[in-house]
C-alpha cells in the first residue's frame, strides 16, 4: 500500500488554540491506528497541517475576486488531493466558525467527493456537542464527502485532569481515528483498473490466444 497523505485543517482563531490541540491529537491517533492496520509500512501517513487563520486574508480576497493567491492555491491543492481530511472548528453561536465556512465556500463543490473526513469541534461547554451532527456533518454531506461515523467534540472540561468517566475524550479520539484509518486503508487499497490489462476486456484468466480462437486452450 502506498503511503497515504492526510490533510489537517484547523480553524482556531488564536495561537495556540484548543482547536489546534484537538487537530494534532486526532492526527497522532490516526497515525497510531494506521500503524496497527499496516505494521509493515515504513511511514504510517504523511500529513499537511494548515491553520486557516494564516490564510484569512487570502480567503477573503478569493471570495471577493475569485482568484487564489499562490499560497492559498498550494493549500487548496494539498487539501483536495489528500487521501483523507481531518477538520476541526470551534463552535460559535451553535455552529462552525465563519472563517471555517469561508474556507469551505472557496472549495470546488465536487472537490471532496468520496473523501474520508474526520470531524472535530471544540467549545467552552459540552452543550454545543450536537453541533457536529446538526451543522458540520450536513455540510460535508452536501459536498459528497464521506465523514466517518464518529465526530470528536472537546469541551474545555475535557482538557482538565479528570476525564468524563462515561465517554472520555481519549476514547472518542481513538474511536474516530480508528474509523478514519480504516477508511484510508480501504481507499488506498483499492486498485486502479488498468484499461490496457487484457483481463479488462478479455475476462479474468483469458489471453489473446482465446481471442484468436482457441490458441490457448479453447
Amino acid at each position: 500500500m502506498t503511503t497515504p497523505r492526510i490533510a489537517v485543517v484547523s480553524a482556531g482563531l488564536s495561537n495556540p488554540s484548543s482547536t489546534r490541540m484537538l487537530a494534532d491529537r486526532l492526527l497522532s491517533a490516526t497515525r497510531e491506528q494506521l500503524d496497527l492496520l499496516s505494521p509493515d509500512a515504513a511511514v504510517s501517513a504523511d500529513a499537511d497541517v494548515f491553520e486557516i487563520r494564516d490564510f484569512a486574508h487570502d480567503i477573503t480576497n478569493n471570495l471577493l475576486t475569485g482568484f487564489a493567491s499562490p499560497a492559498l492555491e498550494t493549500m487548496l491543492n494539498a487539501v483536495v488531493s489528500a487521501d483523507a481530511l481531518i477538520v476541526v472548528t470551534p463552535i460559535f453561536s451553535t455552529s462552525y466558525s465563519g472563517l471555517f465556512k469561508s474556507f469551505i465556500d472557496i472549495l470546488d463543490p465536487d472537490a471532496l467527493t468520496g473523501k474520508p473526513v474526520l470531524i472535530g469541534a471544540n467549545a467552552g461547554t459540552a452543550r454545543h456537542s450536537l453541533a457536529i451532527d446538526y451543522a458540520i456533518r450536513p455540510l460535508f454531506a452536501y459536498l459528497h464527502a464521506a465523514p466517518v461515523s464518529t465526530g470528536v467534540f472537546a469541551a474545555s472540561a475535557d482538557w482538565g485532569g479528570v476525564e468524563d468517566g462515561v465517554a472520555p475524550l481519549s476514547a472518542r479520539v481513538e474511536r474516530g481515528a480508528r474509523e478514519l484509518a480504516e477508511a484510508i486503508t480501504r481507499r488506498t487499497a483499492t486498485a486502479v483498473e488498468d484499461p490496457f490489462d487484457p483481463a479488462h476486456y478479455l475476462g479474468e484468466g483469458r489471453s489473446f490466444g482465446h481471442l484468436l480462437g482457441g490458441l490457448a486452450g479453447e
